[in-house]
């Protein structure tokens, strides 16, 4: 109720308010811009960005339920603003050495972030917004601007796809052996 009101105000020209919404929201939206960008500096100059943008237009939100929502679409386009930039890779040789554990969970991280990024955009951006946004079909449906039959469709066919690209098992149990990596 508290954010409600946060919004109510932002959009009637309360810069303070947005500050703060941004403030509660940021590690939410910076978790996201890192999961498009993979790296921290531009995950930060992402949500710069967007904070940016929604200072600018926040008087044009209509509808103040769905202001993650729209706060969310600005990020997306943000991000790949930057990805078009700069075309980066992440430096994998840069790594610090880690015990065996550690090493293997940050390879079987950065194999996921690397395949989420192989996928089609619009997989790769149900996949984030659903399970890493923690957003309802129906607000990935909005931000994507699909109906909710296409998320789930989009949603099924990434999940099959990161199956394949990260050595997944079939139906039966049995490893599958992927031909595209």
């Amino acid at each position: 109720m508290k954010e409600l009101n946060l919004i109510k105000k932002s959009i009637k020209g309360n810069k303070g308010c947005l500050e703060e919404l941004l403030v509660i929201n940021g590690d939410q939206l910076y978790r996201t811009a890192y999961l498009y960008v993979r790296n921290r500096e531009d995950a930060l100059d992402v949500v710069q960005e967007t904070s940016y943008k929604a200072f600018l237009s926040i008087g044009k939100l209509k509808n103040e339920e769905f202001f993650l929502t729209w706060l969310t679409k600005i990020l997306i386009n943000c991000s790949y603003d930057v990805l078009k930039k700069s075309k980066k890779e992440l430096p994998l040789n840069n790594m610090i050495e880690l015990t065996a554990d550690k090493r293997e969970k940050r390879e079987e991280i950065l194999d996921l972030l690397e395949a989420i990024n192989s996928l089609d955009k619009k997989h790769k951006n149900a996949i984030i917004l659903f399970y890493f946004h923690d957003l309802p079909i129906s607000e990935v449906a909005n931000v994507m601007n699909i109906p909710e039959s296409t998320v789930k469709t989009y949603l099924s066919r990434g999940k099959d796809r990161l199956k394949k690209l990260l050595g997944g098992m079939n139906c039966n149990g049995e490893k599958i052996i992927s031909r595209s990596i």
